[in-house]
């Protein structure tokens, strides 16, 4: 432990991949006064099966995600960020794609990330091989963002069975590539109560996967990833400001729907996601549903209030 002496803090990048990792940490913050340990991977479950059992009591777990743009705002003009909303809906908000100028370094970084990380490194746990599979599973999920998935019906486009697309879905949501929404329901009978909606950590790796790096104004998928933007950003400021809140979306059988439900214990927050200009109305039967929750529509020219 010599070398570690007058160290207060190590940093363990990829901790996962250290054989007794959890052992190892345990024997450093017991016989080394004063020093803290900061153990990253990226892949939450296998971290925590390799490192949690030796170290309980003695960690705290975070989340990292992506920069969000209130952490960005610091070093940029409300002008600068105006500026730049196209480039993080199309490339996202990875530190390293914030912190370059040229867009194709961006796409050849971003591009990277999904071959070397995305399908190889993801293959790796838990005795998964079929890398075929988890990239037209990962294509599937980025064409449909935003949209209601089928388990059933993900397995018959993939030749996989129902299970089989859960437990990849799952893997995917761990190792912080995508994560479930699921359906908000509390009072009426006609509201859906068992779908579930997949949103991307990061716009730019959603991109990435499916290839697509134009412009705005000529793509169909503008409202899909403002979207994911935007619901991106408000999970962020929880994740970092340990605000608690469960997040959902809502819709009815007979198609009223709102984007985002934000719920804690004493408050209700929904909101509608509209690159244009429209402002639509709280649907009726979520009013009268639930005539105390606050309603907003985020569109380009608020939306920096609400991120």
């Amino acid at each position: 432990m010599l070398i570690l002496d007058g160290i207060d803090l190590l940093a363990i990048d990829e901790a996962q991949n250290i054989p007794h990792i959890g052992n190892i940490i345990k024997l450093i913050v017991d016989e080394i006064p004063g020093i803290s340990v900061l153990a990253s991977g990226s892949s939450s479950f296998d971290l925590l099966n390799k490192a949690g059992e030796p170290l309980v009591g003695r960690s705290t777990q975070f989340l990292l995600t992506p920069f969000s743009q209130r952490e960005i705002s610091q070093t940029e003009t409300a002008i600068e960020t105006r500026q730049n909303l196209e480039s993080r809906l199309i490339y996202g908000s990875y530190p390293e794609v914030v912190m370059m100028t040229d867009f194709e370094r961006k796409k050849d970084y971003l591009r990277d990330i999904v071959g070397a990380y995305l399908l190889k490194d993801i293959l790796t746990i838990d005795g998964l091989k079929n890398s075929s599979k988890m990239r037209d599973l990962l294509r599937i999920i980025a064409f449909q963002l935003g949209s209601e998935v089928s388990y059933d019906e993900l397995g018959k486009q993939l030749g996989m069975s129902k299970t089989t697309v859960e437990k990849y879905l799952d893997i995917l949501e761990k190792v912080f590539v995508e994560y479930r929404l699921g359906a908000y329901s509390r009072n009426l009978r006609k509201e859906v109560t068992k779908a579930g909606k997949w949103y991307f950590y990061d716009n730019g790796i959603r991109n990435a996967i499916i290839g697509a790096f134009s412009p705005l104004a000529i793509r169909q998928d503008v409202g899909a990833l403002w979207e994911n933007y935007i619901i991106g950003e408000r999970r962020k400021a929880n994740f970092n400001e340990g605000m608690h809140k469960e997040f959902y979306f809502w819709r009815t059988y007979d198609k009223q729907e709102i984007d985002l439900i934000e719920e804690t214990a004493d408050s209700l927050v929904a909101m509608e996601f509209k690159w244009g200009h429209k402002k639509p109305a709280v649907p009726k039967a979520f009013h009268v549903a639930y005539p105390y929750a606050e309603f907003y529509v985020v569109n380009r020219d608020n939306y920096l209030e609400f991120v």
